[in-house]
């Protein structure tokens, strides 16, 4: 039986963390890291081939010197050659790891992910970490027509997943982690104009707008990949100081400053979801300071089965990927 003092914890921590402000924030770390396991993160990836995208700064970095220094094979996909270089050299120097490489991958060019994929060395991966973002205050476009926020986070990852499908196989235990955003919470994912064709163009909705349809296709790869040595997973980081957020958020940044989490808080369960041995089973579920959490918080957000196989359908069809055996869950 619990104890009326353990009973009215639990009960504050259930308000503030439906509060958002002491939960996404660096208070809501201290609280719920009590509860993680430091043995969850006590392993040793030797032989294991990591690829992190966006891992020259923010959360990539950090997850890619936490996989490094536990003496993965990690390779870092970022687009600024010159930026991707420094880190990849600052974190193999850091880890004490010679195995840091770099690919210069633009995850918005579809050419560009393709090209990766085609000269990529290892017949294997077994970590796969969608972490490349941008949040833009104007629409623009990538070199194949789709707008840029859609494929930064939606379709050229997507596309990515798709052709290293074979090379995940071949691991014992695969994972796919996609890094999400708290802010997805209040999108509802508009299949009928992802581009912004339609609508004036607003950045913070389209960004949250791709992460809610982030979640949905971890959810989808999963039911495909049941029966599959294959995981994926999907999770939100809080609010964490990071330089994207203080250039693509500059008066949030300002305001909340004392209060957001360092990198390496945000980046904890995207490292956990890549490592920890206890994950065995629990693909497709999203993920929040290591627990699975809802998707949803209020009802309107809520999607039906049909736009989730619309969704994946326009990515089938903005990436020029044919449809395999998998059917849509």
């Amino acid at each position: 039986m619990k104890s009326p003092g353990r009973q009215l914890s639990r009960w504050v921590d259930h308000l503030l963390d439906r509060s958002i402000l002491f939960s996404f924030d660096k208070s809501g770390f201290a609280r719920h890291s009590g509860e993680f396991r430091e043995e969850d993160l006590e392993v040793d990836l030797t032989g294991r081939v990591c690829l992190v995208t966006g891992a020259n700064s923010g959360l990539g970095r950090v997850v890619a010197t936490e996989l490094a220094r536990r003496q993965a094979t990690v390779w870092m996909l970022c687009r600024h050659p010159g930026r991707g270089r420094t880190a990849c050299r600052e974190i193999s120097l850091e880890s004490g790891n010679s195995q840091v490489h770099l690919a210069t991958v633009d995850i918005s060019d579809q050419g560009s992910v393709s090209e990766f994929v085609s000269s990529f060395p290892s017949p294997r991966v077994d970590v796969l970490v969608h972490n490349a973002g941008v949040l833009l205050a104007e629409r623009g476009e990538s070199v194949d027509g789709i707008e840029s926020t859609l494929a930064t986070h939606v379709t050229g990852p997507f596309l990515l997943t798709r052709l290293l499908v074979e090379r995940l196989e071949r691991s014992d235990d695969a994972r796919v982690v996609w890094v999400s955003s708290g802010g997805m919470y209040g999108a509802r994912l508009n299949v009928g104009d992802l581009q912004w064709l339609q609508r004036q163009f607003d950045g913070v909705r389209a960004y949250a707008e791709a992460k809610r349809a982030q979640v949905i296709l971890s959810e989808l790869f999963a039911s495909r990949w049941i029966g599959r040595n294959i995981s994926a997973y999907a999770m939100h980081p809080g609010w964490a100081d990071t330089p994207g957020v203080r250039r693509s958020l500059p008066r949030f940044w300002q305001r909340l400053e004392d209060r957001l989490r360092t990198p390496a808080e945000g980046a904890d369960t995207i490292l956990w979801l890549s490592v920890c041995k206890r994950l065995l089973g629990r693909t497709g579920l999203f993920w929040f300071d290591r627990q699975a959490v809802p998707t949803h918080l209020v009802p309107w957000t809520r999607g039906s089965d049909k736009e989730r196989r619309c969704l994946w359908k326009l990515c089938e069809e903005l990436t020029h990927t044919e449809e395999r055996e998998e059917k849509v869950a």
